[in-house]
């Protein structure tokens, strides 16, 4: 059992799968992740690629993060279902949803934080400057 969900790449047929942290406040945190180090998600293989990055390096290990075209990912997956996004990083609809809880803003933060603290010195962010 995980916590299981796809993000979709919105105009592709390609998906992430998550097989742990798969609810909405992890799903946002990776993408503003993603956002902070100002990814290129309009240059789609490269703000691909990097998000898979950042997702993990938040992991660790060689388990719980995949990719391939969603029709072979686990997406109705009775957990967090797929979650589509556009190239900005935000979430533009969700499918296949079993449990739509209440969006838990600490636990957002306590995510954010702990994904930004593993890629800072791997992307060269520091606040306020981005190299």
């Amino acid at each position: 059992m995980g916590n299981r969900a796809v993000i979709k790449f919105g105009g592709t047929s390609q998906g992430i799968y998550l097989h742990w942290n798969g609810g909405q406040e992890s799903v946002k945190a990776f993408l503003d992740c993603a956002k902070r180090y100002q990814l290129r998600g309009n240059d789609s293989p490269y703000g691909r690629a990097r998000l898979c990055q950042i997702i993990g390096n938040f992991f660790g290990g060689t388990l719980s993060l995949g990719v391939d075209d969603v029709k072979f990912l686990d997406c109705d997956n009775y957990d967090n279902g797929m979650y589509v996004i556009d190239d900005d990083f935000q979430i533009i609809k969700r499918e296949y949803i079993t449990d739509d809880r209440p969006f838990n803003e600490a636990y957002y933060k306590e995510v954010f934080e702990e994904c930004c603290k593993k890629n800072d010195t791997i992307f060269n962010y520091m606040e306020g400057v981005q190299s």
